[in-house]
């Protein structure tokens, strides 16, 4: 869907889709920059560059090489020193989300939480089938 915005680089009024999140003008400079990155990483010479080294010789601001990686424009496997941060610790990586560090304190805490519900499903299931019987009324209705 097509949504009347501003653009968050230039504040222009522009049509967002689900293509472009950003005005003309800005796309295309995004484009010349993307160029601009590209064609130094390309060069076999510049293809074990670092992040540091790429920003730093082409002039391209580090988010923008990074929303280059994250869209796919630039494949990691091409470029064995590039990558971009993990969403929770901010350490490097290459693919997915979050890093093998915090995926793992993810898995253990997943089970903990899952071993807890099942617990306190076991404790709803014992209190559930307990029956309590009062004798008082028994008692008293003898009398």
């Amino acid at each position: 869907m097509s949504e009347l915005t501003n653009c968050p680089n230039c504040n222009d009024i522009f049509v967002k889709n689900q293509f472009r999140d950003i005005c003309q003008n800005c796309w295309k400079e995004e484009e010349k920059a993307y160029e601009t990155v590209y064609q130094f990483i390309r060069k076999r010479e510049n293809r074990a560059a670092t992040m540091e080294q790429v920003v730093s010789a082409t002039g391209v601001e580090e988010e923008l090489i990074l929303k280059f990686i994250k869209t796919g424009r630039l494949k990691l496997t091409q470029f064995p020193n590039l990558g971009y941060p993990c969403d929770k610790c901010g350490a490097i990586i290459r693919t997915g989300k979050i890093c093998d560090n915090c995926a793992d304190v993810l898995r253990k805490e997943l089970d903990i939480f899952a071993m807890e519900e099942e617990r306190r499903l076991e404790i709803e299931r014992r209190e559930k089938n307990a029956t309590y019987f009062a004798m008082d009324e028994k008692l008293k209705g003898r009398k």
